[in-house]
């Protein structure tokens, strides 16, 4: 079995979408382990991450939340091991995940010195098990290239198999053409550049709905609806309809349940959804015909304000009913990386 540790240098660089990206590209067997949970929620009757949550359900993977996580917390994580006891523990998770599968990922924290006085940092992960290290990087042309500089000049690599992934690059023909032979040129190697996908930018009607920890009310067959504009319910129904912004296609309509002129008039209109607020039904006949055409409708306690306010601060993640975006990530990583520079 080939171990193979994803980390980032910053947060948001989209390890857990190539992983996933991985998974689809390569088709072998594999594990999953996320050392240190960041994302924690509560399923089952078990603490999960929220990454092996998706991961597990995504390709149906018979791990426990056990088997893949050692904890989520670094005062309880301090108490509990040493680096002796951290690096045993570690090795006997690898152990069980041996024998059924072909290659094993182990996804380090939301950056690189995330778990770091605890022992669970990404350099660690690679230190206690071995394998390939691949760093995952994001941004703008300027803090790739930070990124990658602070990493050859401060971070001793000189025994560790590694490299790079640049992930979510806009224009990539410019960037592979004016930007990549000068990284190449500091002996780094580059495994892959991913261009970036708006699609995968924007959140899904299911994200929403578990992110708010929302009811949902109608339009349960079109989850998967994507909101690319939002437009909150604060001024009259007749005042939105003349704004142009209310008639953007795949738009999020935010506005309290008793605001029945809104409800009615995204009947109009192309929505991707509607959040209905301060938990509050609209009357029954506009929830039918909300039904009969299909448009995704979620019941929230917050007020207007927050609940926009929430939204407006939602970062999109995948949810296991994404195929189309799981999909795409698939072919981005088949098309865009070395496969076999991480597999062989």
């Amino acid at each position: 079995m080939k171990n193979i540790i994803i980390g980032s240098v910053s947060k948001n660089a989209g390890k857990t979408s190539v992983i996933i990206g991985l998974a689809k590209a390569i088709e072998k067997k594999f594990g999953y382990l996320k050392p240190f949970g960041d994302k924690l929620i509560y399923r089952k009757k078990r603490l999960w991450d929220y990454d092996a949550t998706l991961i597990t359900n995504i390709f149906g993977l018979e791990q426990s939340s056990e088997d893949m996580t050692i904890g989520f917390e670094h005062a309880k994580l301090r108490y509990m091991y040493d680096e002796a006891g951290t690096k045993a523990k570690m090795l006997d998770m690898v152990k069980n995940l041996e024998k059924a599968n072909d290659l094993l990922f182990i996804e380090g924290g939301e950056e690189l010195a995330y778990g770091a006085s605890v022992r669970l940092d990404t350099l660690s992960l690679v230190k206690y098990v071995g394998g390939k290290l691949i760093l995952v990087i994001s941004g703008d042309e300027g803090s790739i290239i930070d990124d990658i500089t602070f990493i050859r000049n401060y971070v001793d690599m000189a025994k560790i198999d590694y490299g790079v992934i640049i992930n979510k690059i806009n224009n990539i023909e410019d960037y592979r053409n004016n930007h990549l032979p000068d990284i190449k040129n500091m002996g780094v190697n580059v495994l892959g550049v991913i261009p970036n996908e708006p699609e995968l930018t924007y959140p899904s009607m299911s994200y929403l709905a578990e992110k708010l920890q929302a009811r949902v009310i109608a339009g349960e067959d079109s989850l998967k609806n994507r909101v690319k504009h939002i437009f909150v319910g604060s001024k009259s129904a007749d005042a939105a309809v003349r704004d142009p912004r209310f008639n953007q296609e795949d738009k999020l309509i935010i506005a309290s349940g008793d605001r029945s002129d809104y409800i009615a008039s995204a009947l109009v209109v192309v929505a991707s959804g509607i959040i209905l607020t301060n938990n509050i039904l609209p009357p029954p006949y506009l929830l039918a015909k909300l039904s009969e055409r299909n448009i995704p409708v979620l019941l929230v306690p917050y007020d207007t304000y927050e609940t926009a306010k929430q939204v407006d601060q939602t970062t999109s993640l995948l949810t296991r009913d994404d195929t189309e975006s799981i999909e795409l990530l698939g072919k981005l990583v088949k098309q865009n990386v070395d496969i076999q520079g991480i597999i062989q």
